[in-house]
């Protein structure tokens, strides 16, 4: 079984901290080893357990998380970072693209807004640990281009759609729907990416969000050679 995904909360408002800590554990996948409700704290939990990934605030009493980022990116930490923040300056907006988040959040934070960040990130390692090599589809998909991976055009937003995560593309997901419409299929990532013309990393990570909405359930199953794989299915 794949190990969890390891986060680190920090957080100086304690119930921000626990609301969120309890969003990070209904989604699949993730664990919170740390909460730091100071930088000082926060540095000691990057340094002992390394996480995966950083849910970081922007204000605390003795400084702000972006400098707690640039010390990071200096320091060569391979922790990915979320900012979760109240501040909603274009320039702080600027200064975090360029010290490298994965993602930025305004508080309020809502559930579907976070999962769906946890959501990317998760597909994002899962392509890196497939990838022995980049093309360019491979780097437009890294670096979430908004560029539709089935036309290779942009695609109008529809102000009317639900909005969906980055990466997930309406077109394909429609395809992906329609693979399950016959009753009782059990298909995996490789199955679905053959029958849609996409590729195996492509279709798990499609797969994983209709998981995440409760369209599909995902079940693990062996091999002939005792190797372990998500095979999905409707739940009903």
């Amino acid at each position: 079984m794949t190990a969890p995904i390891s986060v680190v909360i920090a957080e100086d408002d304690p119930q921000i901290a626990e609301i969120q800590r309890r969003f990070v554990e209904k989604t699949p996948g993730y664990q919170v080893v740390g909460i730091a409700h100071g930088l000082a704290e926060a540095r000691d939990l990057i340094d002992v357990f390394q996480p995966q990934l950083l849910l970081l605030d922007n204000q605390f009493p003795t400084g702000t998380g972006l400098e707690l980022l640039r010390e990071m990116r200096a320091e060569d930490c391979h922790t990915d970072v979320i900012l979760v923040t109240a501040a909603t300056e274009v320039e702080t907006l600027r200064a975090a693209m360029r010290s490298g988040i994965f993602d930025y959040i305004l508080k309020p934070v809502v559930f579907e807004r976070l999962q769906s960040a946890l959501f990317n990130y998760s597909a994002h390692l899962n392509k890196l640990s497939d990838m022995d090599s980049l093309v360019q589809s491979d780097v437009d998909g890294l670096l979430q281009s908004p560029t539709s991976e089935t036309t290779g055009t942009s695609q109008p937003v529809n102000p009317s759609s639900p909005r969906l995560p980055k990466g997930i593309d309406g077109l394909t997901l429609d395809k992906i729907r329609n693979v399950f419409t016959e009753p009782g299929i059990h298909l995996n990532a490789e199955q679905v990416g053959h029958k849609i013309g996409a590729s195996r990393t492509t279709a798990r990570r499609y797969l994983e969000y209709l998981v995440s909405t409760d369209e599909l359930t995902a079940e693990v199953s062996y091999g002939s050679v005792g190797r372990p794989e998500r095979k999905y299915r409707h739940p009903g």
